[in-house]
């Protein structure tokens, strides 16, 4: 066995999850060492969308446009009643996050692109045809033993480990975490062809109770279908060729001429493991939570699950937050993977009827409502999703419930000037750490010392916004002529209209975007002392 190597993080599986964490790590400053089993991104049909936390997490680790080099934005999902008629198209028109909703690429694309970003991190790497075959953990770290094609084994010394290793997670099985929930019964065959020969540039989600099936369009002319199979049909002989044409030829005029590239069978599982910290480990992605695809948000949800851990474990490395703190990320995540799976399982229920009847008065229902203006906005702009929200982690409640409904959720993104003339997102302008934004006012004039530098070990930055094209001063206020923090200008407007009526003058933000606290300008100064008490750790004497 080879000398131990020392790494402050070390990552199992180098999947979308694992690599998007090590591109977060990275962007941090934290170094990281990333295996993986397999020797190349596996070529499978899956992962086909991506909604804008996602891209907000690509954002924030500098990878947002490339990724968006190979997708395809802002497309439309429509649901069809079993004689084909359109129920309801999605379409959200919001962006509030800086993003489409709606976004579809293709998985193995995408891989290689989050890869090629770990090659500008020198303190991140990736080391593949790495198997992980035992375990140890203490108080002061994480062993694992490693083994190559060769057989040949080899320790890492890790501070933390983060399990992304799928859903039949080595680590999970490892450390005995009940991976909890069930298996569907039916199974579904994925079939990728080239070539599109559909003209239909959206998803297509049909009720057909005599087949119920998914048909999408995806980057550069592929198009995918996604049939259930039922009862006593075999997966592997399903994904014969006569059988896929088969399957086809409902939907196209000459199976026969499709070239296939991708078919594989895939068993929906709807499943959360107990707990996502066990000591100095982390589940993540797959290994934490496993969901069936209805509402596309399998994908979605692992990457809330890098951006959430991410920037903890480097906080936490680098002195900046209570070791303890850790734990917070089951807090924050466990309950919202779970209301993801709970309403994908609704939906796959509702949308795979079989039942002839049920299906006419599922058809009937839908329709019905489709004229009623509520309920269709709700439908069209995705308010059903369940929004990641959480009321305990690292955050600060004051009491007051109006403004506490503001804290543990993502905070909006619109376009500002820190420039004249130069619009940006703001992310992009105020950087990847804690942000305090005041509204309108200095909350940090005459701030203490103390306070100053205590926002300085939680690494944030003060910034103040201000109404576009107001000049220096105006009604209300007047802008000093030393302000502790750079001005922002509001040119669309969308800070007011958060910041209108809510009873706050400042926000502040933490690194993966989520509002932390809240608060008048005079309460500044004991809500922020208060936070960072909370969840600084103490200075080494």
């Amino acid at each position: 066995m080879t000398t131990p190597v020392d790494v402050p993080v070390l990552i199992i599986g180098a999947g979308p999850v694992g690599v998007s964490i090590a591109n977060l790590l990275g962007s941090y400053g934290t170094p990281a060492l990333i295996v993986e089993r397999n020797t190349a991104v596996l070529d499978y049909p899956r992962a086909v969308g991506l909604d804008d936390e996602a891209l907000r997490t690509f954002q924030s680790a500098g990878l947002a446009e490339a990724m968006l080099c190979d997708m395809i934005q802002n497309v439309p999902m429509r649901m069809y009643t079993a004689n084909r008629r359109c129920f309801a198209e999605i379409l959200p028109s919001t962006r509030e996050f800086g993003w489409f909703r709606r976004n579809l690429f293709s998985q193995p694309l995408g891989e290689v692109t989050l890869r090629r970003g770990l090659e500008r991190f020198p303190h991140v790497q990736l080391r593949q045809g790495l198997e992980l075959v035992a375990l140890a953990q203490d108080e002061a770290g994480v062993t694992a033993t490693l083994r190559d094609a060769q057989g040949e084994k080899s320790e890492v010394r890790a501070a933390y480990l983060v399990a992304c290793d799928g859903g039949r997670s080595t680590v999970r099985e490892m450390l005995k975490i009940p991976y909890e929930g069930r298996t569907h019964a039916a199974k579904w065959v994925v079939i990728e062809c080239d070539q599109d020969p559909l003209d239909a540039p959206f998803t297509a989600l049909h009720c057909d109770p005599v087949r119920p099936y998914v048909c999408l369009r995806l980057p550069y002319g592929l198009r995918r279908w996604e049939f259930m199979l039922f009862p006593g049909e075999d997966g592997e002989q399903m994904l014969a060729p006569e059988k896929v044409q088969e399957l086809l030829g409902r939907h196209v005029a000459h199976p026969e001429t499709l070239r296939v590239i991708r078919a594989r069978v895939y068993t929906h599982n709807s499943r959360v493991a107990r707990s996502l910290v066990v000591g100095r480990i982390c589940l993540a992605g797959d290994a934490a939570h496993i969901t069936p695809p209805w509402i596309g948000q399998g994908l979605n949800a692992g990457i809330r699950d890098a951006f959430n851990l991410a920037w903890k474990l480097s906080w936490i490395l680098q002195g900046r937050l209570k070791p303890e703190l850790l734990a917070s990320y089951h807090d924050e995540r466990h309950a919202h993977a779970k209301a993801m799976i709970d309403l994908a399982d609704l939906f796959g229920a509702v949308l795979s009827q079989r039942n002839r009847l049920l299906a006419w008065v599922r058809d009937g229902f839908f329709l019905s409502i489709k004229n009623i203006p509520k309920v269709r906005d709700y439908v069209l702009q995705m308010k059903f999703k369940p929004m990641p929200r959480f009321s305990m982690g690292i955050l600060r409640n004051s009491g007051d419930a109006r403004r506490d409904e503001l804290v543990g959720r993502m905070f909006i993104q619109p376009n500002v000037e820190s420039e004249r003339g130069r619009s940006q997102r703001l992310d992009d302008i105020v950087g990847a750490r804690f942000l305090l934004l005041s509204w309108r006012c200095d909350v940090l004039a005459d701030s203490p010392a103390e306070l100053l530098a205590k926002l300085e070990r939680l690494g944030c930055d003060h910034y103040i916004a201000v109404r576009a094209r107001s000049g220096p001063v105006e009604s209300g206020w007047a802008q000093p002529q030393r302000p502790s923090g750079p001005l922002l200008q509001d040119v669309e407007n969308t800070l007011h209209l958060w910041f209108q009526g809510k009873g706050i003058d400042w926000v502040l933000v933490r690194p993966d975007r989520f509002v932390a606290a809240v608060g008048r300008r005079d309460e500044a100064v004991p809500e922020l002392g208060a936070f960072c008490g909370a969840t600084l750790p103490a200075l080494n004497t």
